[in-house]
């Protein structure tokens, strides 16, 4: 059997991310966030990271208001309850922070290719768009076959994935299901992945179902075992939407004074995972617990 992956949360991100990462997280569009992760990220004060990703929601807003973040390569940062993102906005009308803009698909296309290791993608998308005014790694070429005109999306390489997991085993293979988003490819792209995941269970629970596995093992340098590490972004099949949570966000990042309140209370004071959870609460948490199963149909791997 493999050595274990597990680590703590603290250990992971202080032995994979360091200052000037390009870190690629938020990878299911508005489900499975990471935000624990993004969290500990922000309370080791990472600094210079670049962030990768397609609808990150208000994370990559915590993490830019947290300091952390020189540059963000991305297709939406908002608030997906509420519209804007305050912190985000604010770093950019300042000047303080890089955006590259894309859409979902040439997010997704940019980390193909450097999952299968060549230097772009040829593609249709993004022809006649704004998109090629802020960003350098579209360019148009001629079709050797056809001559029709298509556009290269350039690789883009995360030096760490980052991923939120419903369960992994100790040695880093998870199983994933609802909106995956372009999690495969984050992780296939990434020079290093850390699975966060709400269970740890056994292998034979993965094999069980192998084609529920997002990323395989070896290709895991941690794990962590974080329950509710998605909170507030829903988790399928474990809870819902913490629609309170985004709308009072809303409100404590509309100056940097009140996020600095917001930050200290959720964040910065947070002595683990028992103490956050703590500060939810358990009348909300079980609000939020998915009460009605919908279970998939069981698969047959007999021979």
């Amino acid at each position: 059997m493999p050595a274990s992956k597990l680590f703590t949360m603290f250990e992971a991100i202080s032995r994979f991310v360091q200052n000037g990462s390009a870190v690629a997280l938020g990878t299911a569009q508005e489900t499975l966030i990471p935000f624990a992760a993004g969290h500990e990220l922000i309370r080791q004060r990472k600094r210079d990271l670049t962030l990768i990703g397609t609808i990150s929601d208000i994370l990559f807003d915590q993490l830019i208001g947290g300091g952390c973040v020189r540059k963000v390569q991305a297709a939406w940062v908002g608030n997906v309850i509420t519209g804007s993102s305050y912190n985000f906005r604010r770093a950019i009308e300042n000047g303080n922070t890089e955006i590259e803009d894309h859409s979902n698909l040439t997010m997704s296309m940019s980390l193909r290719a450097a999952a299968m290791g060549v230097p772009f993608m040829p593609a249709r998308t993004a022809l006649g768009s704004d998109l090629f005014k802020s960003n350098a790694r579209l360019k148009t070429i001629t079709c050797p076959f056809t001559g029709d005109t298509l556009t290269a999306v350039a690789a883009i390489r995360p030096d760490v994935t980052i991923i939120h997991t419903q369960r992994a085993d100790e040695q880093g293979n998870a199983h994933m299901w609802g909106n995956m988003g372009i999690t495969r490819e984050a992780c296939l792209a990434g020079e290093y992945v850390i699975i966060i995941a709400e269970e740890i269970v056994p292998t034979d629970t993965i094999r069980s179902d192998p084609n529920r596995v997002v990323i395989p093992g070896f290709r895991v340098c941690a794990v962590v075992h974080a329950p509710w590490g998605g909170h507030p972004s829903p988790v399928p099949g474990c809870y819902n939407r913490d629609h309170q949570s985004f709308i009072d966000y809303r409100t404590a990042s509309r100056t940097p004074e009140s996020f600095a309140d917001w930050k200290a209370f959720w964040i910065d004071n947070v002595k683990d995972r028992v103490d956050y959870l703590n500060r939810v609460g358990k009348n909300r948490m079980d609000r939020l617990k998915i009460k009605h199963h919908l279970r998939s149909a069981p698969a047959d791997f007999g021979c």
